[in-house]
């Protein structure tokens, strides 16, 4: 662990000094990939869950006790934009284990034209990110994890290769029911690129808290996300007091950067194998606010359930400006099939 500690300090180095210049791609790697996460806000990097999909929000979440299990999960975006993937988890004796995971989103086909609006026919655009982690406990209640992931995007006759590394760590009281995160996200830089333009990663560092009451079947959670850059400004409509029209005023004071850095979570858990959640994006509200969308932009609502060796997650989002997303996985205890 002291071997990794070191590796992700200097990984965490040398990307801070790549993100001071080009432009961010492979955006893509910010969609959700749970209906867990996604129902409590679209991020969450601390509940504690033998819930493997939760494994590429953070890969300290991973551990002995996701022995042999896999995960499927699809997302229905907007338009023809969809999103599949897998993930699978393996014990490396009591203290230690790793995943393996692939990820695919497909946009259909797109018309191509030329810079006069003559259409040239159409072509394909696509993502695809290939993951392995591995994890380690630290004393007994602390865990740390890693995460490489080979990232290949093709855009029409335009390709990119990238590598980037997830690493995190996660503090866990088992007694309080209390679980907190660090997370350094998408640590790496391009193999290939679209042009001769380099184009970063979207890296990021993150924190998370998740507390579970006392006396009560509640959950709470409170994501900080996007804290690599303090200042998130964005626009909000206005009518001009003069002239009548709508103007666009941009906000960025404390307080909205903040909140803006910032998801909330809260989850109903009356038994294991059987959760409600609602989560509230502040920042994606905000953003949906030029676009005219309603007061319930930002919310997130999903709920969870596990039979025998079989669970299931849904989740609804209202992420972009073409409507309501759907996402749903399904994990299998592979070990249960067995008995």
């Amino acid at each position: 662990m002291k071997r990794l500690f070191f590796t992700s300090i200097t990984i965490l180095f040398v990307s801070i000094g790549m993100a001071q210049e080009g432009k961010s791609a492979f955006d893509f790697l910010d969609l959700p990939v749970s209906s867990h996460a996604n129902s409590l806000g679209g991020n969450n990097i601390s509940i504690i869950e033998e819930d493997v999909s939760m494994v590429r929000y953070n890969p300290a979440l991973l551990g002995p006790e996701m022995d042999m299990i896999i995960d499927l999960n699809y997302m229905r975006y907007m338009a023809a934009t969809n999103s599949a993937g897998a993930i699978f988890a393996k014990a490396a004796g009591d203290r230690a284990a790793w995943s393996m995971g692939l990820q695919y989103v497909g946009y259909g086909n797109i018309t191509e034209a030329d810079a006069t609006g003559n259409v040239l026919g159409k072509f394909s655009a696509k993502d695809m990110v290939l993951s392995g982690g591995y994890t380690h406990d630290i004393g007994s209640r602390w865990r740390g994890g890693i995460q490489a992931k080979f990232i290949y995007s093709a855009y029409a006759e335009y390709s990119s290769l990238a590598l980037a590394v997830d690493v995190g760590l996660n503090y866990y009281n088992p007694n309080k029911q209390f679980s907190a995160s660090l997370v350094f996200k998408n640590l790496g830089g391009q193999l290939k690129r679209f042009t001769e333009t380099h184009e970063r990663l979207p890296w990021d560092i993150q924190i998370g808290f998740s507390k579970t009451m006392r006396n009560v079947p509640i959950r709470w959670s409170v994501t900080m996300d996007h804290l690599s850059k303090w200042k998130l400004p964005y626009t909000k409509p206005k009518t001009d007091e003069y002239s009548g029209d709508e103007v666009l005023v941009e906000k960025n004071t404390f307080f909205s950067n903040l909140f803006r850095h910032t998801i909330f979570g809260l989850e109903y858990i009356p038994s294991r194998n059987f959760y409600v959640a609602l989560g509230y994006n502040y920042k994606i509200h905000t953003d949906m606010l030029r676009y005219g969308r309603n007061f319930f932009s930002g919310f997130t609502f999903g709920t969870g359930f596990q039979v025998k060796m079989v669970g299931v997650g849904l989740s609804v989002a209202n992420r972009h400006r073409s409507g309501t997303m759907f996402m749903f996985n399904i994990n299998m205890r592979l070990n249960e099939f067995r008995r």
